[in-house]
């Protein structure tokens, strides 16, 4: 009886932590598996770059691939990882680096939509001699993998500089974008005193990291940076991240030009010429280190050119007091336009050109419906901007023009992306269908 009685002892809070632990697992399974189907349902199952794959016959359902998805991507259904939010996922790759059985791939593409990605050989040079590409462009969008190309891209490029020597060329390099490849290449083109200038359209740096949530967890691992050494983060947000980057470009003095838009791209004898509003740079060779987002699409609208309108909302808490029109129809505009709502005595129109906003997630649409009917937020349906002027914008509605007072305006119309630059160019452009990020040539890994 004794013994049994001591067996109890151990059995029963053995047996509780079990059920707990079970009930809490299934319980997280119900919610993955509802969140999968409620998206499958809305039509919202591809993702829109690199993005896990998972090996069901290695997994073993740990769970830690999803506890390190900031984004909600992940999810375990029935005992598996599955990719449960396909157009959440912005492929940053923590899933793969924490999952403990390697089931995780990252691949390009899927069987229904292909990504295209240009063509580059293991120097990073394209098939045009002396046009290179690093980073999100070529098809590797995590932070640590695309700055470590920016910088080895700089290594071929000086090993072919005495080849591509040009007396009518200012450059030795000139770096298009400002994010991770083109600051690591920056950073390396300094070490190896190179004649380089970096190009970024944006009033500021950070490339798609600019894109990112508020407190996003950007990377996760280590990384050596020419110059700088090793930086050893292990979790660090969006906000830290850009910071950080601020400080290198200031400490080392890196040759950046903000607000200078790429507009093309051209041979000129034994050098290339770089295009920008502002102004004509002349280089021996060219790294392209843009995201895949592309040039913000642009109404072509009079008063665009105002500095009331932009293209993406950075901090919402900006625009207090303010009355503010946000342009579009996709997620990204009802996410702006409902951050914006949240502040308080900021006035929110959202303008879109469809009849329904068929395109956005489930519980966008939900929180939308509900800022509405609540009044925070008001929502111009077959509309569009006719024109901006300082304190006012027009829109085209189905009942006539109607004019209402505006201190901003933010453009959520998507971007052009640069595969049309690259083939007037001459690269060769390749579509990939779920295509592996691991390359033989090995300079592609799906580490974060």
């Amino acid at each position: 009886m004794l013994n049994v009685e001591a067996a109890a002892i151990y059995v029963v809070p053995i047996a509780l932590v079990v059920w707990w632990y079970l009930r809490a697992h299934a319980r997280h399974s119900a919610h993955s598996a509802a969140t999968r189907d409620e998206l499958v349902a809305a039509g919202l199952t591809e993702p829109p770059s690199l993005h896990p794959v998972i090996d069901n016959l290695r997994c073993i359902g740990s769970g830690g691939c999803a506890k390190a998805c900031p984004e909600g991507a992940l999810g375990i259904v029935n005992g598996k990882a599955e990719l449960v939010n396909p157009v959440a996922c912005i492929g940053h790759g923590a899933c793969a680096a924490a999952c403990p059985m390697s089931a995780i791939e990252l691949v390009f593409g899927t069987e229904r939509r292909g990504m295209e990605i240009p063509r580059v050989n293991p120097d990073f040079q394209t098939n045009v001699p002396g046009l290179f590409i690093a980073g999100e462009l070529g098809g590797m969008g995590l932070i640590r993998k695309a700055s470590q190309q920016g910088a080895q891209a700089i290594g071929s490029i000086v090993s072919t500089t005495k080849e591509r020597k040009s007396a009518a060329a200012e450059f030795d390099v000139v770096i298009i974008g400002a994010g991770p490849a083109g600051l690591g290449a920056a950073l390396a083109a300094s070490a190896a005193k190179l004649k380089y200038v970096v190009l970024e359209q944006e009033d500021t740096l950070g490339g798609s990291i600019l894109h990112y949530p508020r407190a996003k967890i950007a990377m996760t691992a280590p990384i050596k940076l020419p110059l700088v050494g090793t930086v050893r983060f292990t979790e660090v947000s969006k906000e830290k991240l850009l910071d950080f980057w601020n400080s290198v470009v200031v400490e080392h003095r890196l040759n950046v030009r903000y607000g200078e838009r790429m507009n093309g791209v051209r041979r000129a004898g034994d050098c290339f010429e770089v295009v920008t509003p502002g102004a004509t740079c002349r280089a021996a060779t060219v790294l392209l280190a843009i995201g895949r987002r592309g040039t913000p699409r642009k109404l072509g609208v009079e008063g665009e050119d105002l500095p009331k309108v932009v293209y993406r909302l950075i901090e919402p808490e900006q625009y207090r007091d303010q009355h503010v029109l946000v342009i579009g129809g996709g997620d990204s505009a009802v996410e702006a336009a409902l951050a914006l709502a949240e502040v308080p005595t900021t006035r929110v129109t959202l303008s879109y050109r469809g009849d329904a906003f068929s395109r956005i997630k489930p519980k966008n649409r939900a929180r939308l419906e509900q800022q509405v009917a609540g009044g925070g937020l008001d929502v111009m349906l077959t509309s569009k901007v006719k024109n901006l002027t300082e304190e006012h914008a027009v829109l085209t509605t189905a009942t006539g023009d109607k004019v209402m007072t505006n201190h901003a305006a933010i453009v959520c119309a998507g971007g052009d992306l640069p595969t049309g630059l690259l083939r007037e160019l001459g690269v060769t452009v390749e579509s990939h269908y779920g295509k592996s990020a691991n390359r033989a040539d090995g300079r592609r890994g799906a580490q974060a």
